[in-house]
């Protein structure tokens, strides 16, 4: 008599179907019948080493290997060339390694940018060593993380731009990438705020205009600062005359000295460790 009892998948837990003749299946899909494979595969830890890596932390390492080769393709020929093959390639994976991930190459690029936002962020953050106590100065570091004052940064640029671009033909993508809250302006404006509260801006100012001004205002000029057709000191300069207007009493602390100033033809970063909106995100 045929087995009546109601089956289950062992790796996802959905019910298997029932076949009409011969044995039945014990996965529900070929997805979670290569995930088993593969878990069967992997070898047992050595006794006293280190415990092997949990399947959840080898699918994080593998999507964002992925992440980084959309970054590299998009940073060096922008995102029209990042084919579901070409990602591949350049991630040194299977094609089948990659659908796995993701199920369309618009998954895949919002996911990238994700990472590309969390990186960015969370370097962002360690950079900046002032908080809402000092708003000039940390308004000021806050600006200087849409500039390319180093390697990661310009290439981090240059991604941001080439999704741009994108979004400009890809209404999904659009969507995503154009955030309609604009947390970058919402952050500047809350933190001139701040600075206006304790009696340290110019009066009569508006705080939301200001922060539109100087988000867009950066990250044109970082662009420039890319391309080559102004200087880093040019482009702090303007920057610290707008933030003069907001914060006329503001002491003015000095920079640490940046890194070389990147060119138009800098090779970006082998392995970069980098939200919607152009330029970096910042909490």
């Amino acid at each position: 008599m045929r087995d009546e009892k109601k089956r289950t998948c062992p790796v996802c837990g959905k019910p298997t179907a029932r076949p009409g003749r011969g044995r039945p299946p014990v996965y529900c899909s070929r997805s979670c019948q290569a995930r088993a494979y593969r878990r069967r595969r992997q070898p047992l830890p050595a006794p006293g080493g280190p415990p092997a890596p949990r399947p959840t932390d080898v699918r994080a390492r593998q999507r964002r290997r992925i992440a980084e080769a959309v970054w590299r393709i998009a940073a060096e020929q922008g995102l029209d060339a990042a084919s579901m093959r070409r990602i591949a390639a350049e991630a040194r994976v299977s094609l089948r390694v990659v659908q796995y991930h993701f199920d369309s190459k618009h998954a895949l690029l919002v996911d990238a940018l994700r990472l590309l936002h969390e990186e960015n962020e969370r370097l962002a953050q360690g950079r900046i060593p002032y908080d809402v106590t000092e708003p000039f100065a940390l308004l000021r570091a806050v600006l200087d993380e849409f500039l390319p004052l180093d390697e990661q940064r310009a290439f981090a640029l240059r991604v941001f731009t080439a999704y741009y671009a994108r979004s400009l033909t890809d209404p999904l993508l659009a969507e995503v990438f154009l955030a309609a809250e604009q947390p970058l302006e919402r952050l500047v404006a809350d933190i001139i705020a701040v600075g206006e509260a304790a009696g340290h801006t110019a009066p009569g100012i508006d705080r939301v205009h200001e922060a539109d001004l100087l988000v867009s205002g950066a990250v044109g000029l970082g662009l420039d600062v890319l391309h080559g057709r102004r200087s880093l000191a040019d482009v702090r300069t303007v920057l610290e005359y707008h933030l003069g207007r907001i914060f006329p009493d503001a002491i003015r602390t000095p920079r640490p000295d940046p890194d070389p100033t990147p060119t138009a033809d800098s090779a970006p970063a082998p392995q970069p460790s980098p939200r919607p909106n152009t330029g970096p995100s910042t909490n």
